[in-house]
């Protein structure tokens, strides 16, 4: 902490200064304090009090986030299978903050246009509820990668994941969303205690360059918003210009919108390092348009039916749970892969897509097989037959391992932890044959 108090540029220093006046001292005594660490817990699969039993750490709540809670970081939550089966997602408390400013609603059709690692698309997919259709872009492609990962493991079964340029978005989509979050890149002066290499790569210039960037991110972004509808607008850094002057700048040229509140968040002030946050609204009022799937002739109908009896039969899945994973949505192949479009999407042409919806399941040899999506997207309440694991086991299925259970189950069977969903196994001879990931294995 004192290597960072001790580097910080002069130029920032005087930013800062200037901006908090007699403050300013309280701000980079900061830089000595603790570093505060937070987790959301995911709403897709439990409510906040099923969650609040079933983890064992010690937790604290996050003022203005209702998902958010603080933990004590020498616990290692993120080494827990509960995270793995996508209880739970690893945040910085203030970057919760602007979802909870955007407010999104189930049913609403959301873009975040500035979306990897993922941690504001999966906290907007959790108040989605299922409901209404959620567009996640990534401009760079490995980082869009870790989106969809992070999409899956959150169990997020109405969200498409693409890699396009801003522009790319806006020519895909126009006026087509309710709300819009654009966590815009930025120059990163409130992420210096969290990630350093972040202070040896500031510089005014680069400060300049953001603005600029987020400048021509905004005004794509506007072209996809309906009428009526709401723009938030976040970034992680302190000074005007990418805050207020970016702000500024976009109302001139975008008359338009309004402007309906702007919070700052200090690390002097609050348990959290440094964010901004401002939410626009645009004029008029929205006129609904519905966009329903294609209807499904031929071979496709053929497929959906077999996809359909294939979790009715073999994956156990409830009718309820088959309704709501089908229900006006398009069935789509993509190599041997099957997806189930989110509804809102007709067709994805023109489009770089890197997770086109819920991946559910995988043609092999003339065979279905379960995909680990599924699994994630499911809650114990959804099959008629599951497998509850200890925390060894769970652990231990993690890293690859087989497992021994009842021998009277028998094929596909959900595996769950501590009342969350973690994997599929196949059963036979009492004997979990190991399904996981190899990808996603832990070492023993």
């Amino acid at each position: 902490m004192e290597n960072i108090r001790n580097n910080l540029p002069e130029s920032f220093k005087e930013s800062m200064r200037e901006i908090l006046k007699e403050e300013y001292d309280a701000f980079e005594a900061s830089y000595d304090g603790p570093r505060y660490v937070g987790l959301r817990y995911n709403p897709l699969k439990a409510s906040r009090e099923e969650f609040l039993s079933a983890v064992p750490f010690k937790l604290g709540p996050v003022d203005w986030a209702t998902e958010g809670f603080y933990y004590d970081p020498e616990e290692r939550p993120g080494k827990s299978a509960l995270h793995e089966a996508g209880a739970f997602y690893i945040q910085e408390p203030s970057a919760m903050s602007a979802v909870a400013a955007l407010d999104p609603q189930p049913g609403d059709r959301v873009l975040d246009m500035c979306a990897a690692p993922g941690g504001k698309s999966t906290q907007i997919a959790g108040r989605l509820m299922g409901q209404g259709l959620l567009v996640s872009n990534e401009y760079v492609r490995d980082r869009a990668r870790i989106l969809s990962s992070n999409i899956e493991r959150m169990g997020v079964t109405n969200a498409c994941v693409i890699n396009e340029s801003p522009d790319g978005v806006s020519s895909r989509f126009p006026a087509f969303f309710d709300k819009i979050l654009v966590d815009a890149p930025c120059s990163g002066e409130g992420m210096f205690k969290k990630e350093e290499n972040a202070l040896g790569e500031w510089s005014p210039e680069n400060v300049k360059m953001c603005h600029e960037r987020q400048l021509m991110i905004l005004d794509e972004a506007a072209k996809c918003l309906k009428a009526g509808g709401v723009l938030v607008y976040s970034t992680c850094t302190f000074n005007k210009i990418e805050n207020e002057g970016t702000v500024e700048a976009f109302l001139s040229s975008h008359p338009e919108f309004t402007i309906e509140k702007t919070e700052r968040f200090w690390p002097h002030k609050i348990k959290g390092e440094g964010h901004f946050v401002a939410r626009f609204k645009m004029a008029g009022e929205a006129v609904a348009k519905e966009e329903k799937p294609l209807p499904l002739t031929g071979s496709a109908a053929k497929q959906l039916k077999e996809l359909k009896d294939f979790l009715a039969n073999e994956l156990r899945l409830t009718d309820d749970c088959i309704d709501r994973l089908t229900s006006e949505r398009r069935l789509e192949t993509f190599g041997d892969n099957l997806y189930l479009l989110p509804s809102g999407i007709t067709t994805l042409k023109g489009l770089k897509v890197e997770r086109p919806g819920l991946w559910i399941a995988t043609v092999k040899k003339n065979r279905l097989e379960p995909s680990h999506s599924l699994a994630l997207a499911l809650r114990p309440s959804d099959v008629k037959v599951s497998v509850a694991l200890s925390d060894t086991d769970a652990d231990r299925y993690i890293e690859g391992n087989t497992l021994t259970c009842d021998p009277s189950v028998k094929g596909w069977v959900l595996l769950t932890v501590r009342g969350f969903s973690l994997s599929f196994g196949k059963v036979s001879g009492g004997v979990i044959k190991n399904h996981y990931p190899k990808g996603l294995r832990r070492m023993q």
